[in-house]
């Protein structure tokens, strides 16, 4: 398995040391916060996580299309994931991060408001998602509702929220 790049040292020991431990069902996510909510994501989607930096904004895309970097000779596109929910997008802090992630062969970046901690969740703790606790939140995006260690995490699925977006990039 090729070794996550984090250039955020807290999270690379732990990313790091992620892969070590017992077998088990338990999946481990990226938490992360967008907009005053928990969310989280696979792993194994998770290529590298990045502080924020200037973007190069491209004409006419989409309003949550923030712009392309150069992330070592490889150009890529980041999207303002609050934007693609229809939240409102917060300004960026100090703990503001680009989450480079792959979906469906493509490296995206997503802007997000800050990146907490790397969790394994186990599977009987994740509910399917429902327009009761969705909360507007468009259900194809989420994979899930994780009841984790007295807290909600909403579990995405990566593929849907970024799949039209790329579809019609190609």
């Amino acid at each position: 398995m090729m070794k996550k790049k984090i250039t955020d040292p807290a999270l690379a020991e732990e990313l790091n040391g992620a892969d070590s431990g017992p077998e088990n069902d338990d999946k481990q996510f990226v938490v992360f916060q967008l907009g005053g909510e928990t969310y989280g994501i696979e792993i194994s989607r998770v290529r590298e996580i990045i502080v924020m930096q200037e973007l190069t904004t491209l004409p006419r895309t989409a309003e949550y299309v923030k712009g392309i970097i150069n992330l070592r000779g490889t150009v890529i596109p980041v999207y303002d994931l609050a934007g693609k929910f229809g939240l409102d997008s917060s300004a960026a802090t100090k703990s503001t991060r680009i989450m480079v992630v792959e979906v469906k062969g493509y490296t995206v970046g997503m802007i997000v408001d800050m990146v907490s901690e790397v969790v394994r969740i186990p599977p009987e703790v994740i509910e399917p998602p429902s327009s009761l606790m969705t909360n507007g939140l468009n259900e194809q995006f989420i994979e899930g509702i994780a009841n984790y260690s007295d807290r909600l995490i909403i579990i995405l699925n990566l593929g849907n929220t970024l799949a039209a977006d790329i579809s019609f990039a190609c």
